[in-house]
This record gives structure tokens, C-alpha cells and sequence, in this order.
């Protein structure tokens, strides 16, 4: 487990009061809302990177390839998977 090191972070006066408000809600310290709040912000931001990412590959090989599904073959499939049907993913095509 690696060391946990402080790290500060300047709240105006509201944003202090609000926090502290909801961790009395909550029955939890500040420190522990702040905690958990950088960790799903943290959280969050690397899947949108990550999704980010994997649309930029995704449109590189479509321009080096020309593949691709329609708008319509795709909403067609999702149709059916929703439906219940197993349906296999629709081939690429140019």
C-alpha cells in the first residue's frame, strides 16, 4: 500500500460551509467527503480519457480503412438485442 501524503486545497468560505453540512448529513468527516469526491472525479475523467481514446483510434482505422456499419444496421441490431434476439454484431463494410 503506498503512503498517503497531504495535499491542500483553498475552499472558499461557502464551499466550506456546504461541505461541512453535508458531512454532518452524512455522519462522515469533510476530510472523508473530499476523499471520495477526488476519487470518482479521478475515476470518471480516466474513463472519458480512455473512451476518448479509443474513439480516436476507432476513427484512424476507419479513415485508413473505410470500414464501417450504418446508422441504420446499427440501430437495426441494437433492435433486436434489446428484443432479446442474439444477434451477432453486423459486418463491417465500405
Amino acid at each position: 500500500m503506498s503512503a498517503s501524503r497531504p495535499i491542500a486545497v483553498k475552499l472558499d468560505q461557502d464551499l466550506r460551509h456546504r461541505l461541512q453540512r453535508l458531512a454532518e448529513a452524512h455522519e462522515r468527516s469533510t476530510h472523508w467527503l473530499l476523499r471520495k469526491a477526488i476519487e470518482q472525479f479521478v475515476d470518471r475523467e480516466e474513463k472519458r480519457q480512455a473512451l476518448r481514446q479509443a474513439a480516436l483510434v476507432a476513427w484512424a482505422e476507419f479513415n485508413a480503412t473505410g470500414l464501417h456499419v450504418t446508422h441504420d444496421e446499427a440501430d437495426a441490431w441494437l433492435a433486436r438485442l434489446e428484443a432479446g434476439e442474439e444477434e451477432k454484431t453486423p459486418e463491417c463494410h465500405e
